[in-house]
């Protein structure tokens, strides 16, 4: 197996008694559109959490494996917690921008990275605000409070903030989960040009849409990776029995 930009090796995962992640290996290529699919409550999301250790926040959670992220062990006493989480941007299942204004949401990722000074400022947030192809909707009104933009809008605007603090990964969990049917499109297309810059790892239960947008595609099933490769070849020739069953609706 081709090495990866993350590298997930025999990691567990345990809550309390409940055995969540069995034994999860992985290679998750980079500069590609990774999607982790799998039908509700088999593991995906808790994945995605691991990989920025926001799942250890609970401490009835009890993880050994490795998970390596450019040869950097995350789970290594060494390793600076907030450094991995800067390395990743995080868009969840419902928006969740910042109670300030349309600007002062970008402008907040980027003041964690130290950027001052109004005039880069506003060109950073212009940027950021492009790569998430909302520039054209708000640049006439950025001192406007982002809860009046529409949920679409709100989620490529937490899109814009994550991209802001410079990320190497972004995470998605089931991002377009609570949008309408054009805003979906819009947060894929979007998602296909950003992994020209970077690795993107997306969590979905959608068959059409990870048939439509991945690279690669790991296939989960009661907390264990169950068939990966790429998506051509994970739909065409799948090569496990439950993974055909699951691409024939056997389940869900």
């Amino acid at each position: 197996m081709q090495k990866g930009k993350i590298s997930i090796q025999n990691l567990n995962l345990h809550f309390g008694k409940h055995h969540i992640l069995k034994n999860v290996n992985i290679e998750i290529p980079e500069n590609q559109l990774t999607v982790i699919l799998g039908p509700s409550g088999c593991g995906k999301t808790t994945l995605l959490k691991t990989l920025n250790r926001l799942v250890e926040l609970d401490e009835k959670v009890k993880i050994d494996g490795k998970i390596f992220i450019d040869n950097e062990d995350i789970f290594h006493n060494g390793t600076d917690v907030t450094q991995i989480r800067k390395k990743m941007g995080l868009l969840s299942q419902r928006p969740s921008p910042l109670p300030m204004s349309i600007f002062k949401n970008v402008a907040y990722g980027l003041s964690i990275n130290g950027v001052r000074g109004r005039k880069k400022l506003t060109a950073l947030v212009e940027k950021y605000l492009r790569q998430a192809n909302l520039w054209e909707e708000v640049n006439h009104r950025l001192k406007e409070p982002a809860s009046r933009l529409s949920i679409g809008q709100q989620q490529r605007l937490c899109l814009a903030r994550g991209l802001a603090v410079n990320p190497e990964i972004l995470l998605a969990d089931e991002p377009t989960s609570a949008l309408d049917p054009i805003s979906a499109t819009v947060i894929e297309q979007q998602f296909g040009e950003l992994k020209k810059d970077y690795t993107v790892v997306m969590v979905t239960h959608v068959l059409r849409q990870a048939r439509r947008i991945a690279d690669y595609v790991v296939f989960m099933y009661l907390g264990e990776v169950i068939e990966q490769g790429p998506v051509k070849e994970f739909f065409e020739n799948p090569k496990m029995e439950k993974t055909r069953e699951y691409l024939k609706g056997a389940f869900n």
